[in-house]
């Protein structure tokens, strides 16, 4: 089956089961951005037509998800600095050429609650009940220090 094919049935084929049932999210490490502006920035350079992957967030990764399927509705909550700084919604997998696989995402960062995270390589599984909130208001987020959020979730504060 073409690779178009098997994005197709991650993304459309498995909603209808899973249609009212919580989410699966993902975390990954935001480390080739300083701060939220940048991973902003960044998102909205995938989101201009000329972008090269028509206006969607890719990352790549070596395998795809095996609990995928429980991924519609998801989103990718990125850490940095040990700390959730905000999410961003998947919209399925996709494989690559050369074996690899995409992540597909929106090209947007919703800012989350801040909460302590450890570091990982790659990617992990986030559970629903284990994500943080989405903050109120567009940009909430920045209103306090990534430093400060980090310090303030590992103590519990926050």
């Amino acid at each position: 089956m073409p690779a178009g094919n098997v994005t197709r049935a991650i993304d459309e084929g498995t909603a209808a089961r899973h249609m009212g049932a919580m989410p699966l999210h993902m975390t990954k490490i935001a480390f080739t951005c300083d701060d939220v502006a940048d991973l902003r920035r960044w998102m909205a350079e995938c989101a201009l037509p000329t972008s090269e992957h028509g206006g969607e967030a890719r990352l790549t990764t070596r395998y795809v998800p095996k609990r995928q399927a429980e991924m519609v509705g998801g989103s990718l909550f990125w850490i940095k600095g040990g700390v959730f700084i905000g999410r961003s919604p998947l919209l399925g997998f996709e494989q690559k050429p050369d074996g690899r696989w995409w992540i597909r995402l929106e090209p947007r960062v919703i800012g989350v609650m801040p909460q302590a995270r450890r570091a990982h390589q790659g990617w992990r599984y986030l559970a629903e009940e284990d994500a943080p909130a989405d903050l109120a208001g567009d940009g909430a987020e920045e209103a306090m220090p990534g430093k400060l959020a980090s310090d303030l979730a590992r103590l519990g504060l926050v």
